[in-house]
């Protein structure tokens, strides 16, 4: 009977053992991972934003020159 249960905690106790590390808490190295993970992709989304901008800039400012010349063509 004796056999038994201690058969039966070292059971218990190797599985409790073998849980993997993912199920308790992170650690300090896998918060600044998942940190600097987030901070890169804001970094990426924000340049992505700026060179739209940049674009959308460039493509406003020839129209306005492409209008202005149209509006000098009409006054000679």
């Amino acid at each position: 009977m004796k056999r038994i249960a201690a058969f039966m905690l070292l059971v218990t106790l190797s599985l409790v053992f073998a849980m993997p590390a993912a199920a308790q808490s992170m650690s300090n190295e896998e918060y600044a991972r998942k940190s600097q993970k987030a901070a890169k992709k804001q970094q990426k989304m924000l340049r992505k934003a700026n060179k739209k901008q940049r674009k959308s800039m460039k493509k406003y400012e020839k129209a306005q020159r492409k209008a202005m010349r149209k509006a000098n063509r009409r006054h000679r």
